[in-house]
């Protein structure tokens, strides 16, 4: 960074004393040359490219947290269904676990995610399901629910990292600036005077390079924005569980309430 620093000082630099020393050779006129207006087009390309980059960069992150999301509610959807090849006391307990996940995931970790930080109550429920597996140790169906649980933790690993904004705040500054900048010279280089539809034009741009910002700022929050992946796919598997599971066990025998916080012993 430090060399990028000084190479454009040096340049900037080295320009400035060929246009004091230089250019008294090269041009006879010394007002000649290029005015404010002619360099909107390169500040304004600029601009819009930095947009184009980061607004892919972010829809990126957002798109890989939606197949966290999805990837994570198959694996316990899987961990389910792999527990009925389980001794009747080993499938209660780990289809009653996975009923308490989906529902603490949704309950307390999707809000947690908005400010992109993780919650306590999800892991009670996956570290009781990997107690759950030590009776089953050298039993076929072992090997199958070890890998679920892998995909499982795997998947809401990718999910709470995709939680976290991809997009530094200082690039995010940095837009916003370079966006200023550029307004107040496209406004500067306008006339005074019957300047209508030059104003109607500025305003459009304005408005477009500010919900371009705007869009990125909320992508790059893939659970805490306007545009959120919303806990529709672990939802939804909660609820299959449920039915699957209360078709053979009372809802009492659930360790957990409809937040998927412990019962009281």
């Amino acid at each position: 960074m430090i060399l990028v620093i000084v190479v454009a000082a040096v340049a900037l630099l080295a320009g400035l004393a060929a246009n004091r020393y230089l250019r008294p050779r090269l041009m006879s006129d010394d007002d000649a040359g290029m005015a404010v207006k002619d360099l909107v087009g390169p500040l304004l390309t600029l601009t819009v490219l930095l947009l184009a980059f980061v607004l892919v960069t972010a829809s990126g992150s957002h798109g890989k947290a939606e197949v966290a999301a999805r990837g994570e509610a198959r694996a316990v959807d899987q961990l389910a269904e792999i527990a009925d090849y389980t001794p009747a006391a080993e499938r209660q307990r780990v289809q009653a676990d996975t009923i308490c996940y989906a529902r603490a995931v949704r309950a307390y970790e999707w809000p947690a995610m908005a400010d992109g930080k993780g919650a306590a109550e999800p892991s009670v429920w996956s570290t009781d399901l990997r107690r759950s597996f030590r009776d089953l140790e050298g039993k076929p169906v072992f090997g199958m629910l070890i890998g679920a649980d892998n995909k499982r933790s795997d998947e809401r690993a990718e999910r709470l990292t995709q939680a976290t904004p991809s997009i530094p705040s200082a690039i995010f500054w940095f837009l916003l600036a370079t966006l200023t900048l550029t307004i107040v010279t496209l406004a500067v280089c306008l006339p005074r005077r019957n300047n209508r539809g030059q104003l109607v034009v500025l305003t459009v741009i304005t408005a477009l390079l500010t919900t371009t910002l705007c869009i990125i700022r909320d992508v790059d929050r893939p659970f805490g924005g306007i545009i959120d992946v919303e806990p529709t796919a672990i939802a939804e598997i909660e609820r299959q569980a449920t039915r699957d599971f209360l078709a053979n066990h009372e809802a009492a025998d659930l360790p957990c309430g409809d937040k998927g916080d412990r019962r009281a012993a």
